[in-house]
């Protein structure tokens, strides 16, 4: 048996795999502990999972805060400028604790004291990635979220790409110097570079996502193993928990899915009204998760079922459509249910998700302000009437359920233990 920690930042989208991945370690006798924010302590213990506090620990009830974090153009530069660099120390000091006595270190995206820790500690790493744009391969380049125009700029290829992402750097520079100062104060190379080159582990690197949705580059580290998603989202005897959604899914044809994630659902605006409204134009059934910080939307009736949540995992593959943020989690689950999709991105990941999807066959992306009852119900009407959509969908939720996904990652951990 070996002690393992993952720790993670962010929404139930970065939590998810982790859980997964700690419920398949700790079945095959390995003692896992999931270092994360306070507010994730229930959740992790209720399932048995060891839990240790890891630096920022943010208020899931700021719903300010949760909208600067959704902005399409400063929400991540916001994210590390304002969160993530001010709390290095803070986020040092705690995942040096949990590794103590550790054998390996399993860590996701802007964690990024964590070269920090395995360089002092000598704890055995391996990192991730939950979705392709992050590896920023010219080969297969990131859309930008504040230029979603960019999508239409692919055809220049990986030279031009290079030199882009240069300039991001070049325009990112003045971020680095919070780090540099924490890295000095800890007497280690301050020239280290957490959020382009230096975020992979020399061990492995896990590419947690479908091949369907982004498939291996030249420019990727040589060490990349890539298993698929590690699916997990509490299917656990929905029909006893929830009869309301099973007596719904059970009465008549397959509903429309109207759902926000887990972090864009705290500025949902006017997003689940119009939802409303789109059904009711099409006289389609639908459902709508609403999320648990917001209000059950208006004009809910027998062919309309709000819930604050459903697994994912249960209600997609019975959807006719899904709609939602476009983030990798969500995005996953939509995948593997092989359904077609609306993506309404907000910022982050999520534009880019939204443009692979679209290149698949399998989606329609609307902008986040351009999403109407309208616009939703004329993009949800075409994905429904061109069967290339539903044949392309159905293809690729094929190809992911065929992948190895959690299993495969744990051999690869186990491979290094």
């Amino acid at each position: 048996m070996s002690n393992i920690v993952l720790a993670t930042i962010g929404s139930l989208g970065d939590m998810h795999p982790k859980i997964a991945l700690a419920l398949e370690l700790k079945r095959r006798g390995h003692h896992a502990t999931i270092a994360a924010m306070e507010f994730y302590r229930p959740k992790i213990e209720a399932l048995g999972i060891g839990f240790a506090p890891m630096a920022p620990h943010l208020d899931p009830d700021d719903q300010e805060l949760a909208r600067d974090l959704m902005d399409a153009r400063k929400g991540s530069e916001k994210i590390l400028r304002e969160i993530i660099m001010p709390n290095l120390r803070a986020m040092y000091d705690d995942l040096s604790a949990a590794v103590d006595g550790a054998d390996l270190l399993i860590t996701g995206e802007i964690a990024y004291a964590v070269k920090s820790v395995v360089e002092r500690s000598g704890v055995k790493w391996v990192s991730t990635s939950l979705q392709p744009g992050t590896f920023f391969s010219a080969y297969d380049p990131f859309l930008p979220p504040m230029a979603p125009w960019f999508r239409h700029l692919r055809f220049l290829g990986p030279g031009f790409y290079r030199n882009f992402y240069r300039a991001i750097r070049w325009t990112a520079r003045n971020w680095y110097e919070p780090y540099k100062a924490f890295r000095r104060e800890l007497g280690l190379d301050d020239g280290h570079d957490p959020i382009f080159s230096g975020k992979y582990s020399s061990l492995l690197h896990l590419a947690l996502f479908s091949k369907v949705l982004g498939s291996p580059q030249p420019d990727w580290p040589r060490n990349t193993v890539q298993p698929g998603f590690c699916f997990y989202d509490g299917h656990t005897e929905v029909p006893e928990k929830q009869p309301a959604l099973e007596s719904f899914l059970d009465s008549g044809e397959p509903p429309i899915v109207f759902t926000l994630g887990s972090a864009a659902v705290m500025d949902a605006r006017d997003f689940f009204d119009e939802s409303v409204k789109a059904a009711k134009q099409l006289s389609r059934r639908a459902i709508l998760l609403y999320g648990l910080f917001s209000d059950p939307p208006t004009g809910l009736n027998d062919d309309i079922l709000g819930l604050q949540y459903a697994p994912y995992s249960h209600v997609f593959p019975r959807a006719a459509c899904v709609v939602h943020q476009g983030g990798v989690g969500t995005t996953g689950q939509t995948l593997k249910a092989g359904v077609p999709q609306i993506i309404v991105p907000f910022a982050h990941d999520q534009p880019d998700n939204a443009a692979r999807c679209e290149r698949l066959g399998v989606a329609r992306m609307i902008g986040r302000y351009k999403y109407t009852s309208s616009a939703s119900a004329a993009a949800i009407k075409q994905v429904l009437a061109d069967p290339r959509y539903v044949e392309n969908a159905a293809k690729a939720g094929e190809a992911v359920r065929l992948e190895g996904g959690t299993d495969d990652a744990c051999d690869a951990i186990e491979n290094v233990l």
